[in-house]
Formats: C-alpha cells, structure tokens, sequence
C-alpha cells in the first residue's frame, strides 16, 4: 500500500500562490490515480483536482477551473498542486489522495489512501 505525506501549505495573502507537494511511499506512484481534495473548517471535504497514472488527464472543480494545475512526477514519486489566485475561499486542509484505478474519479469514498493535509490559509 502507498502512504502520503503532503507538505507546502501556508498562510498567502489573496491574489498569492502556493505549491503543494504530494510524496509518496511504499509503492510507485504510477500505480495510481491521484487527486487532491480539501476541506473547510466546518464543512464537508470536496473535490479540487485529480490526475490520471500518467498524466494524460486531469480534471478540476469548476471552483479552480483556470486557477489550479494538478502535475505528477512518477520518477520522483511526487503529486503536485499549483495554487494561483488564490481566494479567501480557498481556505481549507488540503489533502491528496490516491485510488488504485484507471480512471478519474471525484467523490471521497472512491480513494483508499490519503495523506494527513496541509493547512492552506488565504487572508483577504
């Protein structure tokens, strides 16, 4: 099985950019689909963005559409997400997450393995 551990995450001032980073472990990345989701304080996690083994497709919440770039480097084992314009309303714990598949997926309970999250804070 795979463990994550996501890193990156921080304190940005609106208009600002971060990137998270997605490690993984114990098995080759390529094994899986990844995606990233978040989840606001008091509310339920959602879906941001999700890539396919290889990188051939990508889909993202109409949310981040044009803001957000999911990016996965198997040779190094790393899951990507790059975070531009940012919006007091992207504030949340982002988590990444991966599912033994072939196909994107975006709902919660279709991901098996998930790392811990990483805080993102955006100060208006």
């Amino acid at each position: 099985q795979v463990q994550l551990v996501e890193s990156g995450g921080g304190l940005v001032q609106a208009g600002g950019s971060l990137r998270l980073s997605c490690a993984a472990s114990g098995r080759t990345l390529s094994t899986y689909v990844m995606g990233w989701f978040r989840q606001p304080q008091g509310k339920e996690r959602e879906f941001v963005a999700a890539i396919t083994r290889f990188g051939i497709r990508t889909t993202y919440a109409d949310s981040v559409k044009g803001r957000f770039t999911i990016s996965r480097d198997n040779a190094k084992n790393t899951v990507y997400l790059q975070m531009n314009s940012l919006k007091f309303e992207d504030t949340a714990v982002y988590y990444c997450a991966a599912h033994m598949g072939s196909v994107i997926l975006t709902d919660t309970y279709d991901y098996g393995y998930w790392g811990q999250g990483t805080q993102v804070t955006v100060s208006s």
